[in-house]
């Protein structure tokens, strides 16, 4: 790897390589970002020679054009900071772009915009080899691994990769290459969305598209994005079943046919193609596409990057070949797209048996699979990565969770909730053990620089509860609905088309609330109050899946009298939901929040939701319609995402660090409610429209000198293809426990 601080992988590329003795590419050059002023690529008609670090020969394509035929990309990604404690820390990130086969990209370049000020290590720009992470008859994956020094001021960085052409329509790839790193003093401007896509039968048009990406963008022009957390369902696979080769299996009435029927390799390959072919139109459709080559991504996965209520049916049909051999497919564009990683050598085949034992970390290699195709080995993983000890059972590969700083303050944490999901469990104890050991290791280790966690669950944890729901539709009562919809196709739309289940069992089975996940959900709030205290950290819990917005929190039951300032257990859970996605109907929102009691988790801890909306999105403006009742101020049905900011600004001045901070000055003065749903502390008085965060953009000061500022953004009209939308807005105290102790408490 090119880069200064490079440590992803051996190169698995064309570095080093020699085309009729000249370099195939320039290690490091000083010249301008314009790509005509650069040397040209190997010559047209090259032999290109084959990776020593992969396995497969490759399709042993050359192009025969000079220019980078690219299908699609270029897509950012974050990955982690080194030396994050350090007073030079290193933003490291990578670069992907899908090109027809036989294509080499000459390098990209890196610069920082603005003067001399941007000069790397004395260079005006840097170069970075490229890694083929996999090729085959049809595409080519190129993954660049980059990495940059945080300024003392907010800094925009260019990339370029030289001639890049659209490989359909041959003219030039104009999509923006620019992005925005945090100074050294500061942390992260956070964008989280979720559900980045339409279920099976949307209307599309009438929801305007992916329109609130236009939003996002509006936004990141104002004031940027640092970072954006895909929370699951970046993308929407179910149509294979509808409109792609699942739809044979998918028509099959029989349910034991069903669950026997092979996944072949005919079946594989078909699959494949779909996957792809999905990803590259909706990673290709503007104005998604436009945001997710300048803000750098940061993802986790969920059941629609697979196929909707994965890992969530019965065992017996989640083993078939079917769900196992689509898993494996998914989980294959799921690393190369959303993660910018080699895949496994070969996905679950029953052409392959080798495939299909369920006894090692990943699939093992099959001939068939690899005629023809290419696939870099890595040599070790990403130091951001916590991988499973053992695949999941539906998946044959670990699962990826992830653990890394956002700038100065805040860290994240994303679980990796599909990969061991089963409809009983959501991880291996086990893989718990990883993922506290290292996050508390590694908050440790900054020394109390570290003042935020982040954790990202992708589906609520604090959320109203559902069991009256599942009683009904797991009763007797349903059992003569089944037998009609089994024997005449009565209530056809009631029932899924995998296991013969109520449709709506898969979406309550994913929830942590859920009555067979309600121990496993205890004992994760449980450790993370553990990991607050200890580490007095502030947590807060990203949750999307759900389709609408709201805001749930974990606290100290009122009776122990502790501010919530200096309450480890007080966790707020940020829910948002859709970004493109339709919202459920305004009665279902309606209900949950009348279902929106006081919780109670232990004898110590509370939950319940905020009453965040005080106002419908857009009220009184022509044409938009009320999303939620008057009455409803627990949950919004209306498309939205989330900014997550510092709420004070720690800028670098002469004498060092200037930031505004007033510390929690006013905590005395907040009188607890009676009403837990109203809010607990300074930072959630007036939270919805009125509130100073609720704009998104100017830090408001009201969370203390750590704490965050937070705005869910909210469509007011789902026709207007603009996406205008309205901000509601509140704050997230630091933790201080130092000094306090409450009423029955001991440290």
């Amino acid at each position: 790897m090119a880069a200064a601080n490079g440590d992803h992988y051996t190169n698995g590329n064309m570095a080093g390589a020699t085309v009729n003795g000249t370099p195939a590419y320039a290690a490091q050059r000083e010249h301008s970002l314009d790509p005509a002023s650069r040397p040209n690529g190997p010559s047209t008609g090259q032999n290109i020679p084959q990776q020593a670090n992969g396995i497969g020969a490759g399709p042993q394509i050359v192009s025969t054009s000079h220019e980078l035929e690219v299908i699609c990309g270029p897509l950012l990604n974050y990955r982690r900071m080194s030396d994050e404690h350090g007073s030079n820390p290193i933003w490291h990130g990578s670069v992907l772009v899908v090109t027809t086969p036989g294509s080499v990209p000459e390098g990209l370049w890196l610069s920082r915009s603005g003067g001399q000020n941007g000069l790397l290590n004395g260079h005006s720009e840097r170069s970075f080899n490229g890694n083929k992470l996999y090729e085959d008859p049809r595409k080519a994956f190129w993954q660049f691994s980059i990495d940059l020094p945080f300024q003392d001021e907010e800094s925009l960085w260019e990339y370029s990769i030289a001639r890049m052409v659209d490989a359909r329509s041959k003219s030039p790839v104009t999509k923006p290459t620019t992005f925005t790193v945090p100074s050294k003093h500061e942390s992260m401007r956070i964008m989280f969305h979720s559900c980045n896509g339409f279920s099976v039968g949307t209307d599309e048009e009438a929801w305007s598209g992916p329109a609130l990406w236009n939003d996002v963008l509006r936004v990141h022009a104002q004031k940027p994005f640092h970072v954006m957390i895909g929370g699951g369902d970046q993308i929407y696979n179910d149509s294979v079943r509808v409109k792609g080769p699942l739809k044979p299996w998918t028509d099959i009435s029989n349910p034991r046919k069903r669950r026997e029927y092979p996944f072949g390799d005919k079946l594989r390959a078909d699959c494949d193609d779909y996957y792809f072919d999905n990803y590259t139109t909706w990673y290709g459709q503007v104005p998604f596409s436009t945001a997710n080559g300048q803000i750098p991504q940061l993802n986790i996965w969920d059941d629609h990057d697979i196929i909707d209520g994965f890992g969530s049916y019965t065992d017996h049909f989640m083993r078939s070949p079917v769900f196992r051999g689509i898993g494996g497919v998914a989980h294959k564009y799921y690393l190369l797209f959303q993660h910018h990683l080699p895949p496994p050598v070969s996905t679950y085949s029953s052409d392959a048996p080798q495939t299909t034992g369920g006894h090692s970390k990943t699939t093992p290699a099959d001939a068939a699979q690899l005629k023809d195709a290419y696939v870099m080995k890595a040599t070790h993983e990403d130091p951001s990565y916590i991988i499973g000890k053992k695949p999941g059972p539906y998946v044959e590969e670990c699962s990826r969770s992830m653990y890394c700083q956002l700038g100065k303050r805040i860290a994240f944490l994303g679980l990796d909730a599909r990969t061991e999901r089963t409809r009983h469990q959501i991880n291996y104890p086990e893989t718990y053990e990883l993922i506290f050991n290292h996050a508390s290791q590694q908050i440790a280790a900054s020394h109390g620089a570290i003042k935020h966690l982040v954790l990202l669950l992708g589906v609520p944890i604090a959320y109203p509860r559902l069991q009256w729901l599942e009683n009904i539709l797991q009763s007797p009562l349903i059992a003569p609905i089944r037998l009609l919809n089994k024997r005449f196709g009565f209530a056809g739309g009631f029932f899924n088309q995998f296991d013969g289940g109520v449709d709506l069992m898969d979406d309550l089975d994913d929830h942590y609330t859920a009555h067979q996940h309600k121990k496993e959900r205890k004992a994760l709030i449980l450790r993370l109050q553990d990991l607050a205290k200890k580490q007095s950290i502030r947590i807060s819990i990203l949750g999307g899946d759900v389709h609408l917005a709201a805001m749930g929190r974990f606290y100290s039951k009122p009776d122990l009298n502790i501010a919530a300032e200096h309450d480890w257990r007080y966790m707020p859970n940020i829910i948002s939901s859709a970004i493109t996605n339709k919202p459920p109907p305004q009665a279902v929102a309606n209900l949950l929040a009348r279902r929106n009691k006081i919780h109670h988790l232990d004898e110590h801890t509370d939950e319940t939701l905020l009453e965040l909306f005080d106002k419908n999105p857009g009220a009184g403006e022509p044409g938009v319609k009320p999303k939620s009742a008057a009455n409803n101020h627990a949950t919004m049905p209306s498309r939205n995402y989330a900014i997550i900011t510092e709420s004070h600004a720690h800028a670098a001045t002469a004498n060092g660090i200037n930031g505004n901070a007033n510390g929690n000055s006013k905590i005395s003065d907040f009188v607890p409610p009676k009403n837990p749903r109203e809010p607990l502390h300074m930072g959630e008085m007036h939270a919805g429209t009125t509130h100073a965060a609720a704009n998104g953009i100017t830090p408001t000061g009201l969370a203390g000198t750590d704490g965050l500022d937070v705005c869910i953004r909210v469509e007011k009209n789902p026709q207007d293809r603009e996406a205008h939308t309205e901000g509601y807005g509140f704050s997230i105290p630091a933790l201080e426990i130092g000094g306090y102790k409450g009423q029955g408490e001991t440290w």
